[in-house]
């Protein structure tokens, strides 16, 4: 069960230790806007580092927080596909967190793979607009203007950073309702999306990231029977509910390896 996958960089850091990189300071602390990863010194080594990995035929994710580092990771990636042509890459950036509007449209176009975590928004949601204001959140963990402008998104837990439970992610896409109780209708709401199009990411968005949507994603003849049975169907219970649901049984390869 174990494969060589994609090579990962990183581009800066996070939000929370206020070390994601932006164009503009964070409000609460004005003296600094982020700092880059130290793979992206000198100038111009992690384009030679992700030119170097695409000739050699490897997919590269590259962790990116601040939207600075999203826009230098998506030049990147554009200079690349450039110099190389045409080819089914599946570039992916890990996280995509603060996109400002004008890069959301670059994902789709550059079939740039936004590999996101959900649950993320609903920890961050409770104190992010202290740290960056409400314009920038808009476009925070914006799941709903990616999949509109055509990108391809890619659920997954980010555990151990985020909790493992996958039910979990999809209640966050959905709901947007912060761990605090204080946003019952969702934090930035307009960013939500549906059971469907969250089950969509984390499934057949996630095999595709993985160049594994050939064996996996989907139930249907010919891949891995992977599949769960829930205690409620999460498509039609009121989505508030969902993260109460309880898994009842595990099936891997067609074999029962958990069952309540």
């Amino acid at each position: 069960m174990l494969r060589t996958g994609g090579l990962k960089g990183f581009a800066d850091g996070s939000l929370g230790s206020t070390t994601a990189l932006f164009f503009q300071p964070y409000l609460d602390a004005p003296n600094t806007s982020g700092i880059p990863s130290d793979e992206m010194f000198p100038e111009g080594a992690m384009l030679e580092r992700v030119r170097g990995a695409d000739r050699a035929g490897l997919q590269v994710l590259i962790h990116a927080i601040g939207d600075r580092a999203n826009d230098k990771i998506l030049s990147i990636y554009e200079q690349v596909e450039k110099e190389d042509g045409d080819r089914d890459r599946r570039f992916r950036i890990e996280h995509a967190q603060h996109l400002r509007p004008s890069d959301i449209p670059r994902f789709a176009r550059d079939k740039v793979i936004a590999s996101m975590q959900p649950y993320h928004a609903i920890d961050d949601g409770r104190w992010a607009e202290k740290r960056i204001g409400q314009e920038r959140a808009k476009t925070t963990y914006a799941f709903r203007s990616l999949l509109d402008s055509g990108a391809t998104l890619a659920f997954g837990t980010d555990w151990t950073v985020a909790p493992l439970n996958p039910i979990l992610t999809i209640y966050a896409a959905v709901t947007r309702r912060t761990l605090d109780g204080k946003h019952p209708q969702g934090w930035v709401p307009e960013q939500k999306v549906s059971v469907e199009e969250a089950a969509r990411a984390y499934t057949v968005g996630s095999a595709f990231a993985e160049f594994q949507d050939k064996e996996k994603g989907t139930i249907t003849p010919g891949k891995l029977a992977d599949l769960v049975i829930l205690s409620q169907d999460i498509f039609k219970i009121d989505p508030n509910e969902i993260e109460k649901v309880k898994v009842m049984m595990t099936i891997m390869d067609g074999r029962v390896v958990y069952g309540r």
